[in-house]
């Protein structure tokens, strides 16, 4: 015998997800501040950024500054505008790579179990304390070598933007508010609410009813 009364409802499949991508910019923070990190650090002295402080570190900056233009003086053809840009931007991108690229140190690793591999030079000086006489001093010279290749260029506009331009990306990083944060753009990791796509549902619209069991009386 057929039961029509209450036809069997088969459950909706739930609906499908998937993960949203990441967003463009991540920003990570990295090393690690637990005691064993800071015992690593401290066993041995930091020679890679000791040398900052030592006797003449900040002055050998003006002497290259120096040297650096009396050369590219020597080139033919060199103007006094176009001198002074390429003094400005080769210190700040060699500054930039030397301080804020370039991480770990390249010497005598082993002695601090790689507790300087994720650290730059920059966040390696002076334990990574801030507003430091030397740092405060390294954050100085790009701001006064950019306010004199300026004042040379005649305040040209061009100029003045590609100066301006390479100071602002050697200077954000020395805020104390990027201090061992890490930028990434377009991480390649999945995070965020999952995105709903189409559900699926029953081949067939209604549902089969089924045959209900008959009782057959025992003899």
């Amino acid at each position: 015998m057929l039961d029509l009364s209450s036809p069997t409802k088969s459950p909706r499949t739930p609906l499908r997800s998937r993960p949203r991508s990441a967003s463009i910019v991540k920003v990570e923070e990295i090393g690690d501040s637990s005691l064993e990190e800071v015992l690593d650090r401290s066993a041995y002295v930091n020679v890679n950024a000791g040398w900052v402080n030592a006797k003449g570190a900040w002055l050998i900056h003006i002497v290259l500054i120096l040297v650096g233009k009396i050369i590219i003086d020597t080139m033919p053809g060199m103007t006094q505008q176009v001198s002074w840009t390429l003094v400005n931007l080769i210190y700040l991108a060699l500054s930039y790579l030397m301080f804020h690229w370039v991480t770990g140190i390249p010497f005598d690793n082993d002695l601090h179990s790689g507790a300087y591999d994720e650290l730059t030079l920059w966040e390696q000086i002076d334990d990574g304390a801030q507003y430091t006489p030397a740092k405060k001093w390294l954050f100085c010279v790009p701001i006064a070598l950019f306010l004199a290749s300026t004042h040379y260029t005649n305040y040209n506009p061009w100029l003045f933007a590609m100066n301006i331009t390479a100071l602002v990306f050697v200077l954000i990083p020395k805020l104390p508010q990027l201090h061992r944060q890490r930028i990434h753009f377009l991480p390649e990791d999945v995070s965020g609410m999952a995105t709903p796509v189409t559900p699926s549902f029953p081949s067939s619209g209604a549902t089969t009813p089924t045959e209900s069991p008959v009782n057959t009386p025992f003899p």
